[in-house]
């Protein structure tokens, strides 16, 4: 599994929509909204479905071989 660390740097969340998209795990905004919906993602071991779902410090989001940690 691929372990990814994101800084906010100085922002308070970004859109689980948005953070997947601007690592490139996803192809679009409109793939990463798909896979989304379709369960595929966690956040903190619980499936999200919420595509715009506040991520803030602390947060960890799995996805396919992808585990990501959301930092300050």
């Amino acid at each position: 599994m691929e372990e990814i660390v994101f800084s906010l740097e100085g922002h308070e969340f970004i859109p689980l929509d948005q953070l997947l998209k601007l690592l490139r795990v996803v192809e679009s905004g409109g793939q990463a909204h798909e896979v989304i919906s379709q369960g595929m993602v966690t956040r903190d071991g619980e499936i999200e479905t919420r595509k715009r779902a506040k991520l803030r410090a602390g947060d960890s989001i799995t996805f396919m071989n992808y585990h990501i940690t959301i930092t300050e």
